[in-house]
This record gives C-alpha cells, sequence and structure tokens, in this order.
C-alpha cells in the first residue's frame, strides 16, 4: 500500500516502466501559407543587407543615446530642454538653418549648466525634490514628454519667427529651415562641449584629490580649480589664438598677394600703383589693388554731371609699401602732394576694414558728387578680415587711423586756409572703430576735420559709446538724438537724416546690425535698444532673454554682410546722403541724392 502514493505520485514514469505508450496530442494544423512570390524575394534580397546594418545603426544609437541620456542630470535636463526651445526664437537677423543648429547647440549647454549648478545649491540646502524613485519616475517620463511636446512646437514658431525676420529685413522669405538637423546638430555640439567639460572636471578632481595629502580637502579642491582655470585661460590666450592668428595670417596672406578679376595697373598718374606712383602695384595688396583700379571714370563722372569733370585721385599703400604703419602714413601723405590731392575741393581720409578694404559705394558717392574734383587716402594695416583681426588685436586699427589721419592732417595744415580743401574722414565697421580712435572728442573731430562719416560703428567704440550715453532724455538707443542733428546725426533709414541738415558728423546704422549692437553685456545685462519699440528693420518680437540672446547675436553677425542694402551691416546707399550733407556741394538738391541713389545702386561692391 505505500507504493501506490509513490506510483499515483509518478504516472509518467510508471507507464514508461509499464511499457505503455501515452497518447499523443494531435498536431495543431499550421495555417495555410500563401506560394513564394518573386517580388518579396527580391526586395528583401536587395533591402535586406542595407535595412539591416541600418536598424543595427538606430539600435546601437538607441543604446548610446541611453547611456547618455542616464548620465546626465534630470534638472540640467529640463533647463537645457527650456533653453533649447529659447534660441528658437527671432534676433536681429535671418539665420541658417546650420547657424541655428549651433546657436542652439551653444544655448542647451547653457542651459544645461544652470539645472546642474542650481540643482548642486538646492542639495547643498538640504532640499532633494527626486529624493525617491517614484518621484524620478514622475520627472522622467515628464520630461520625455515635454521634449516631444516642445522641440516640435518650437521648431515650427521658429519657421514662423525667420519668416516674419526675412519680411522686415526684405531678404529671401524661400530660405530652407530643416530642423530635423537643427536638432541634431545642437544635440552633437552640445554633447561635445559637455565632454570637454567633463574632462576638465575629471583633471580638477586628480588634482583635488592629490592635493588633499597635504591641505585640507575643501582648500585643495579650490586650489585645484583655480589652477585648471588659469592654464585654461593661459593656453586661449598664450597657444591657441597666437595659434589661430599665425594660420589666419599665412592662409589670408597668399589672399591679399592675389588680385580680384578685372584689377589692372591704373594708367593715370592719379592713381597709386601707377607707373607714376611712388607705390608699387605689386605692394598694394589685394584690396587696394581694386581699389585704385576701380571708379568711375572722367567721361561717366561728365555724363552724371552733365559738366566738365576730372580724374579723382585716389592713392593707397598696403603693408609691403612700407615697414611701419608711420612710414605708410608718410607714403600716403608723399602720394597726395605728387598727385596735387592737397589741390582739389575735397580730401578724405579712409580708415579701411582688417583687410585694407574701401567701400566702393563711399568712395564713388563723393566722386559723383563733386564731379571727380576729389582725393581720397587710404592705407591697409591688415590683411586680417574684421572679425579675426578683431579677435586678435583691437589696438592696430585705432594706431593706424590715428597715424593716417594726424599725417594728412598736419601737411593739410601748412596749406594758406583759403586754398585747404574739405577734411573729412570715414570708415566703416571696424574701419570706422579704428578712424574714431583718431579723435577724443567731438569737439575734437569738429576741430580737426570738416566733416566724419562712419557707417556700421562697433558697439565698443569709445567716441560713438560716449556720444549715445550722451543722448536726449527719451531719445531711443537705437536712433540716439544729441542736437537734432545740428552737428551729430544718427541714421538709421533714409528718412532719419533732415534734407536740411547739415551736421559734421553721421553715424549710418541699421537697427538690425549686429555689429553696431554686438556687447558681451548680453549675456547677463538687458540693453536699453531691447527694451524700446522696435523701429522699422526690427522684428516687434525680439526680446532678451539671459545667455541666449548674446549668442544669437553671435550668429548674426557671420551673415551681416550679405543682407540687402537697407538691412544688416551693408551700408551702400546711404552715403549719398550722408556725404551730401556733411560736404554741402554747390546747387546739390534732394533730387540729385535720389539720382546718385539711384546710380550706387548699380555700382559693384562687397568685401
Amino acid at each position: 500500500m505505500s507504493g501506490l502514493p509513490r506510483r499515483e505520485k509518478r504516472p509518467v514514469l510508471w507507464f514508461f516502466v509499464a511499457g505503455v505508450q501515452l497518447p499523443r496530442a494531435e498536431p495543431r494544423p499550421t495555417p495555410a501559407t500563401p506560394g513564394p512570390s518573386r517580388l518579396p524575394v527580391t526586395l528583401r534580397r536587395a533591402l535586406g543587407p542595407p535595412l539591416g546594418l541600418l536598424l543595427r545603426v538606430a539600435r546601437a544609437l538607441g543604446r548610446h543615446l541611453r547611456r547618455v541620456f542616464s548620465s546626465l542630470s534630470m534638472g540640467g535636463m529640463a533647463v537645457g530642454l527650456v533653453f533649447f526651445c529659447l534660441s528658437m526664437t527671432p534676433s536681429l537677423l535671418p539665420r541658417a538653418w546650420y547657424l541655428q543648429g549651433v546657436a542652439s547647440g551653444i544655448c542647451t549647454v547653457t542651459g544645461y549648466a544652470v539645472g546642474v549648478i542650481v540643482g548642486w545649491a538646492l542639495r547643498k540646502f538640504g532640499f532633494r525634490p527626486l529624493a525617491k524613485p517614484r518621484q524620478r519616475w514622475v520627472a522622467k517620463r515628464s520630461l520625455i514628454v515635454s521634449a516631444w511636446v516642445l522641440i516640435p512646437l518650437f521648431g515650427v514658431l521658429g519657421a514662423v519667427w525667420q519668416y516674419q525676420v526675412r519680411e522686415v529685413t526684405r531678404t529671401d522669405r524661400d530660405d530652407a529651415n530643416f530642423y530635423a538637423l537643427v536638432l541634431m546638430i545642437a544635440f552633437a555640439l552640445s554633447r561635445a562641449i559637455l565632454t570637454g567639460a567633463r574632462s576638465l572636471r575629471w583633471v580638477t578632481r586628480r588634482i583635488g584629490r592629490f592635493g588633499a595629502r597635504w591641505v585640507p580637502s575643501p582648500v585643495a579642491k579650490l586650489l585645484a580649480a583655480a589652477l585648471v582655470a588659469f592654464l585654461l585661460v593661459t593656453t586661449l590666450s598664450n597657444a591657441l589664438l597666437p595659434l589661430v592668428s599665425k594660420v589666419a595670417g599665412a592662409s589670408f596672406s597668399l589672399t591679399d598677394s592675389g588680385t580680384a578679376p578685372g584689377a589692372r595697373p591704373p594708367q593715370t598718374m592719379e592713381r597709386s600703383g601707377s607707373a607714376a606712383s611712388l607705390v608699387r602695384w605689386t605692394d598694394l595688396g589685394r584690396e587696394g589693388r581694386t581699389f585704385v583700379s576701380s571708379g568711375p571714370t572722367v567721361a561717366q563722372l561728365s555724363a552724371y554731371r552733365q559738366a566738365p569733370a576730372v580724374q579723382p585721385i585716389r592713392v593707397y599703400a598696403g603693408t609691403d609699401s612700407a615697414p611701419t604703419l608711420r612710414d605708410e602714413a608718410n607714403l600716403v601723405v608723399a602720394e597726395l602732394n605728387r598727385t596735387g590731392a592737397f589741390d582739389r575741393a575735397v580730401l578724405v581720409v579712409v580708415t579701411t576694414t582688417g583687410r585694407g578694404w574701401v567701400n566702393e559705394d563711399a568712395a564713388a558717392a563723393i566722386e559723383y558728387m563733386w564731379g571727380g574734383n576729389t582725393a581720397i587716402a587710404a592705407m591697409q594695416y591688415s590683411f586680417l578680415p574684421s572679425t579675426v583681426a578683431f579677435l586678435t588685436d583691437r589696438d592696430t586699427p585705432t594706431a593706424a587711423g590715428k597715424v593716417l589721419f594726424d599725417a594728412v592732417h598736419a601737411a593739410w595744415a601748412k596749406r594758406p586756409v583759403g586754398r585747404r580743401p574739405k577734411l573729412v574722414v570715414t570708415g566703416e565697421s571696424l574701419g570706422a572703430y579704428g578712424s574714431q580712435g583718431a579723435f577724443g572728442s567731438l569737439a575734437d573731430v569738429q576741430t580737426r576735420a570738416d566733416g566724419a562719416v562712419w557707417a556700421g560703428t562697433p558697439n565698443f567704440t569709445s567716441l560713438w559709446r560716449s556720444l549715445t550715453n550722451d543722448r536726449v532724455d527719451g531719445s531711443p538707443e537705437q536712433r540716439p538724438s544729441i542736437d537734432g542733428c545740428a552737428a551729430v546725426c544718427f541714421v538709421t533709414a533714409t528718412d532719419d537724416l533732415p534734407p536740411s541738415a547739415r551736421p559734421s558728423v553721421i553715424y549710418l546704422q541699421h537697427v538690425n546690425d549686429p555689429i553696431v549692437w554686438w556687447s558681451p553685456s548680453l549675456l547677463f545685462d538687458r540693453p536699453a535698444w531691447l527694451g524700446e519699440p522696435a523701429l522699422p528693420g526690427r522684428t516687434v518680437a525680439m526680446t532678451w532673454i539671459p545667455l541666449v540672446t548674446f549668442w544669437q547675436v553671435t550668429m548674426d553677425i557671420i551673415f551681416s554682410t550679405d543682407m540687402p542694402a537697407g538691412s544688416g551691416h551693408t551700408y551702400t546707399l546711404d552715403y549719398a546722403n550722408a556725404f551730401a550733407a556733411v560736404t554741402d556741394p554747390p546747387g546739390w538738391t534732394p533730387a540729385d541724392t535720389a539720382q546718385l541713389r539711384a546710380v550706387l545702386a548699380t555700382v559693384p561692391n562687397g568685401e
């Protein structure tokens, strides 16, 4: 009896021992499959390997992204998401999609850093809102849902805002917006910056642990952070920037040694680089050769004025023309004496941009206006683009502007008062900054020169800044009013300069020119011009956002010279109005200005 329970517990074994087979279950009928088809097989064979590779890449990318996001701070990602969305807001000029990606990447990693710092501070005070797993789970899911909603939403809003900016700046409204690529660029750039920052943190921690052997740990950490910061700044300022300057110099020196298409040695003695000139054609540099070989002919001037004209004088010295800036300036004065420039009606002293460029619209405007009875003097102090020259050397432009004007003014002042030409100074962009370096104040300009026209003056220019700060109460920073255009006039659009005004100084500055409005203070301080009602040319949707607007305006600088006339950093037609007001040609009328603007619209130009 004792064996029966064992047999009942193991019936299967008992049947096998007894040699009895258990009944097998009937197999389930398999569903009928259709006959083979050549098309699916062909497609599978053709698409199988690439599709499989794509799936493997997608799975690997998904695993990588999960590892990346799992290592990030929840608060940092939340603030980074907010900053990414804010980076899509409009600024001064339209942004290409790849520049939008760069701006969004920088803003995202900036927001991440802010979130990490705030979270660290909260934890130091004992506030831990995500201490429990359930809280972290809810926060993570909320962040994912927010990202899925906000990123597409602000992608659409960004496209709408860019359309509005293109509308007010009169640029192409059909520019493509690849916002999927914007997201990819932003992620890749922010990931790269974050990796670099974490590498610096790792180095700092290692140094701190090493120093903790001899000093208290808090002191060691502080000293390690200071040491790493010092080494980073020193490397950037003493190694990286000089290296960039050297590489850029080597690259752009080759460009400077070339000659623009159509530029030929001048055949008239009134030009530098001619057979009669003291300056060799080969020493003028690319922009100098373009300048002396361009300009309206005597026939064109006579036809425009419907009166006999004379050959305009253009003198120029390149960096290869003399060993120092002072020697260059003396050579320019010698060229002015050789060509009889001090016997002309108007003498214009131009401070060039970084590459030695002279705006052809500015030069042609004064020559058409005075029937060629003019002389223009300029010299090159660098062959680097203005942006690179600004980053590597701010002293040379002002030094060049001062030494050139002082040399010309000294020679001009020796002439009898009644036989002196009108002495006018001008410059654009970095040239405006350098030209204003020759003067200490507005009174100095009025005492030593008969007029000044400066276009696209950079925000860091001392004279411009002091005059802007001294504007009449209630006057907008975008278009300051000093004395009702009696002595100084800030012109943002053609209508800002009254036809009867005869100021001695005119500033041409567009409300959407990022060169004029860019400043490091945009990082943390709201500028006055963004607190004012937007003037025509700037979208009303633009607003100041801490740590975001700075990078947006920085991106605007890159293509600011590619804008149409009257927008961005493109100054062309308004030179007609400005020089007419400053030099006051005899018998000149507003109709003459309108006619000259039409002529300037056909002048080829560009830096």
